[in-house]
């Protein structure tokens, strides 16, 4: 050996130890140049090779270094390690066992044969190998985390908890425990936990995408959409080309209602990777809350030509089928995501709302069923010792729970089947949302009515509002439409017929938008501005909602015609009452329109081209509400002619329409 090849192997040394690795394998192969017969040096070589990610040279160095020393064990453990890298681990798990027989208290060889039997799906003889790593050295942090990394393979899930909190206590600053923790934690539905074992790796590492690209995902399963988008942005950040982020990004501006950014994040990821199936089906549902239902579809079938046997997918074209009013296509579609994934609840309750639409009940009520096992309503099934009672027996003499579910509207439209349970001979007791009850008090047969959330008194069985039509048998031609079901108080009449005042012309109430937390209030609601002709009519107008919306308030100030009440409107009596003092109520699908139906007042509902199941297709009356009258779109999304029907009908009507009574 030249002395100047000894030169420049301390100088490579030196070099490492400062953290210039690049610098350090130039130097190390200079010196392995100057001296090929040195196999230290060719061995430094390969591991500062390796180092640099570039495990193919690294397994000529270590060969040739074990060509020239083949009793050097940490040769054949690096050896084995860069076979790994490559893809060999049946090669590298001899390598590992030829550093053990060389040297048995091998720690490091020990752990490494692990991974190379982990490669080959042997995870039971990984676990005994990582075991056997750290017998020989009980501190041994990496064995403990790969230890605890089988053990979840076993599915030996608390065991592999245990081992990862082992392995953090040897290396408190171990990033990839830490998110490999976090991972399993999420598995098993921990979520807030992993998401604290994601926050603290991103302490120990904030530079790395990784870590803030899992606490988004934690973030947006916690229902925390705008904390998710910023950890999703962060990932970003750090790691531009990261398809995974930008479509879970998109995810969750989905969840916060912004569904052009969220579309926008989508088309980033399949930018990154074109061929990417969960951003073009994520891509349909933006497109769809869009209103672009044509793209929705296009974007589906697209994943679908990636991936055919995709349920979410499938389920997704079912919706924008569904949409455009392709009723059979789209059951055929939910059809074929249940083949594929017969548990999958979405497609099953979106196939009840398709089958409810067309009138067919006997199968749709069945279907309806699957709501309670969709994302949305999974956690707000009731657990009752009582029983659940679905028509099977006759209830008479027994105590009935009716429970809302959903909607306040919901509720107006399924208490009917409160006085019929009576009539049975049952005890009902209805349990309700708050802002209901004074209203409520006015339904025949209810025995008891107790705000949700309050305590309830006795019963022997119960039944979800919306599930009382399947428990009756409800077919289309049996709804029990007769009206009105409710009344407003008294009381509330007489205070309402005062505020109102005296007649400046027909009574017209407005509902032109419903709740913004409603899923589908994109669709249903429509601004102000666009009643703006009614004003020219000569009408007596008034705004029977209880809400402005922020996006309304320049209109309602210019229009000047419309009287508001707002928070005078204190609950559902007081809506009820005003609706009593209206010759008519104009509205879209809210709760007003379900209360105007049923105090039995006319209404006209305004309906987007794909609407709810209860109002059924092609007619302008509703088996429901026999005083409701339907105007319908024609085209997704265009309320244009809906609106000139309206007026055109009202107009007509003015002709001949006498002045009415004050109620």
């Amino acid at each position: 050996m030249t002395q100047d090849a000894a030169a420049l192997h301390a100088d490579a040394i030196s070099l490492a130890r400062q953290g210039r690795t690049a610098e350090a394998e130039r130097q190390f192969a200079a010196a392995a140049e100057a001296a090929p017969d040195r196999a230290a040096f060719l061995y430094d070589h390969g591991v500062a090779l390796a180092r640099l990610g570039r495990p193919a040279a690294a397994l000529d160095r270590y060969d040739r270094a074990i060509e020239l020393d083949p009793a050097r064990p940490e040769a054949w453990n690096n050896r084995g390690a860069a076979l790994l890298d490559l893809g060999r681990p049946t090669e590298a798990q001899a390598s590992f066992e030829q550093a053990l027989t060389l040297r048995p208290d091998y720690a490091e060889a020990a752990s490494n044969r692990g991974n190379a039997l982990l490669a080959l799906g042997q995870t039971a003889a990984a676990l005994a190998a990582y075991e056997a790593a750290l017998t020989l050295r009980p501190t041994y942090a990496k064995a403990a985390q790969n230890r605890a990394r089988a053990l979840a393979l076993l599915g030996r899930d608390a065991d592999a908890l245990a081992a990862y909190a082992q392995a953090l206590a040897l290396d408190p600053a171990n990033a990839a425990a830490l998110i490999a923790r976090g991972n399993l934690l999420f598995r098993l539905a921990r979520v807030a936990e992993a998401l604290a074992s994601y926050d603290a790796a991103v302490a120990v590492t904030p530079e790395q995408a990784e870590p803030h690209f899992l606490r988004g995902n934690a973030l947006n399963r916690l229902n925390r959409p705008a904390e998710a988008v910023a950890a999703f942005d962060r990932a970003l950040a750090l790691h531009p080309s990261y398809p995974e982020a930008a479509n879970n990004r998109g995810n969750a501006l989905l969840a916060l209602d912004r569904p052009q950014e969220a579309l926008d994040s989508f088309a980033h990821a399949l930018r990154l990777r074109p061929s990417y199936a969960e951003a073009l089906n994520n891509s349909s549902i933006a497109l769809r809350a869009l209103g672009r239902l044509t793209d929705a579809l296009a974007a589906a079938e697209a994943a679908l030509a990636i991936r055919p046997a995709y349920p979410e997918a499938l389920n997704n074209r079912g919706n924008a089928l569904l949409s455009l009013r392709r009723i059979d296509a789209a059951v055929a579609s939910y059809d074929r995501a249940l083949a594929i994934m017969p548990d999958y609840a979405g497609p099953r309750f979106n196939q009840a709302l398709a089958l409810l639409l067309t009138g067919d009940f006997a199968r749709g009520l069945e279907a309806y069923e699957a709501r309670w096992k969709t994302t949305g309503m999974a956690g707000s099934a009731r657990s009752f010792a009582q029983p659940l009672w679905q028509g099977e027996s006759d209830p008479a003499g027994r105590t009935i729970l009716l429970h809302a579910e959903q909607g306040n509207g919901d509720t107006i439209q399924f208490c009917r089947y409160a006085p019929l349970l009576a009539a049975r001979g049952a005890r009902v007791v209805l349990e309700a949302q708050r802002l209901l009850l004074p209203l409520l008090a006015t339904l025949p047969g209810v025995a008891a009515l107790v705000a949700r959330g309050e305590a309830l008194p006795e019963f022997d069985l119960h039944c979800p509002l919306l599930g009382t039509p399947r428990a009756f048998a409800t077919r289309l031609e049996t709804i029990p439409g007769a009206v009105p079901y409710l009344a407003a108080p008294p009381e509330r009449l007489a205070q309402w017929a005062q505020r109102v005042g005296p007649r400046r012309g027909p009574r017209i109430g407005l509902a032109w938008s419903g709740s913004l937390s409603h899923k589908n209030d994109r669709n249903r609601s429509l601004p102000l501005d666009r009643l703006r002709p009614l004003t020219a009519m000569g009408l007596d107008l008034h705004c029977v909602q209880r809400e402005l919306r922020t996006a309304d308030v320049p209109a309602f100030a210019t229009i000047g015609a419309i009287a508001h009440y707002g928070r005078a409107l204190a609950d559902f009596a007081d809506t009820a009452a005003l609706l009593m003092q209206m010759d008519l109520v104009i509205a879209v699908d809210t709760a007003v329109a379900h209360l105007a139906g049923a105090l039995g007042r006319p209404v006209w509902i305004m309906l987007p081209y794909s609407p709810d199941w209860r109002w059924l297709l092609d007619r302008a009356d509703s088996p429901w509400y026999p005083t409701a009258r339907l105007f319908r779109q024609h085209r997704p999304g265009d309320w244009s002619d809906v609106l000139a029907e309206v007026f055109a009908v009202l107009a007509d009507q003015l002709t001949r329409w006498p002045p009415l009574a004050p109620t």
